[in-house]
């Protein structure tokens, strides 16, 4: 069979690459995208079976690119859902060239810029204080472009923030580890795919799933996830609270609500609404009731997918 064809938040080893490997292994063909709308438009022209897509991170937050194109007030995606979700450990470490500190060494006075993602930033805060305080920080597209440009330099003095994967990929030595704020910083990744595509119709994400220790693997799950899009009229009171009724009506656990701008008219937003439910008999037409009602209270509404559940409590 034609191995599966992933798209990815590039360069190669960004942490959206660790989350392509290990949701669907080493078999997969797994393609680099310089930026989500890429990665959306490979979906939706078919040119790939899955996308992974980085959505919010326990520390920073949602991450608004992937909501906005999941908003997709202009219809260019219109074909895209949501089937799967991969959470990934992000371990950020400071990265610098081979050699250039001897082991254990933790003198760093003599780098003179940062480069990482600005969501990195965030997310090291503490670490960067105490040891980087006033050192000039470059933004770059990925974690992974910034262990790439301090690979290539030769005479400046600069070190990268990545994940070890990163590191082995560019040859880079790591020379702090696990610099994060919170041990548990973690990045939810939202699996996409094209609903009108035979073949993931026929191979969901739950059959290719890699598991760690088990290979491929598909799991009942006991609760399932599901993502609505609406917009609600401006001048009618109480409307947001209509629609949001209509998920308690069916019995659904709301776990996050987002808005972004909906680019139609000022101070109008679209809201995404991810809720929970336990599959079971009684509520197995809740999606589509809580379609049709929002068909009645809201300026339009979209399903943009249902999967399982993937969080574990510890």
């Amino acid at each position: 069979m034609e191995p599966l064809k992933v798209a990815f938040l590039g360069p190669a080893a960004s942490f959206s690459h660790q989350a392509a490997v290990e949701s669907f292994g080493s078999s997969a063909e797994l393609l680099p995208h310089v930026s989500f709308p890429d990665a959306f438009a490979a979906v939706q022209a078919d040119r790939v079976d899955y996308a992974i897509i980085p959505c919010e991170n326990s520390t920073n937050g949602s991450v608004v690119q992937t909501l906005d194109l999941l908003a997709d007030p202009s219809g260019l995606y219109s074909d895209v859902k949501v089937c799967g979700e991969h959470y990934l450990t992000v371990h950020h470490c400071l990265l610098t060239r081979k050699g250039l500190f001897p082991p254990g060494q933790r003198d760093y006075s003599s780098i003179t810029k940062l480069y990482t993602h600005p969501q990195a930033w965030g997310q090291c805060e503490g670490f960067l204080e105490r040891t980087f305080k006033g050192i000039e920080r470059q933004d770059v597209s990925s974690t992974s472009k910034g262990a790439g440009i301090v690979s290539k330099e030769t005479t400046e003095r600069s070190g990268a923030i990545a994940s070890r994967f990163a590191a082995e990929y560019h040859g880079l030595d790591v020379s702090e580890e696990n610099i994060e704020d919170k041990a548990n910083n973690t990045t939810r990744f939202l699996v996409l795919r094209n609903v009108n595509s035979e073949r993931t119709s026929r191979l969901s994400f739950g059959d290719v799933k890699v598991s760690p220790a088990q290979g491929p693997t598909s799991v009942t799950p006991t609760a399932q996830k599901t993502l609505i899009s609406f917009m609600i009229r401006q001048d009618c009171p109480g409307a947001l609270a209509d629609a949001l009724l209509l998920f308690k009506n069916q019995g659904m656990n709301l776990t996050s609500i987002n808005s972004r701008p909906s680019q139609i008219r000022a101070w109008k937003y679209v809201f995404l609404v991810e809720c929970q439910s336990v599959p079971s008999s009684e509520n197995k037409d809740s999606v589509s009731e809580i379609i049709g009602g929002l068909q009645e209270v809201t300026d339009g509404c979209r399903h943009l997918g249902t999967w399982a559940d993937q969080f574990v409590s510890v």
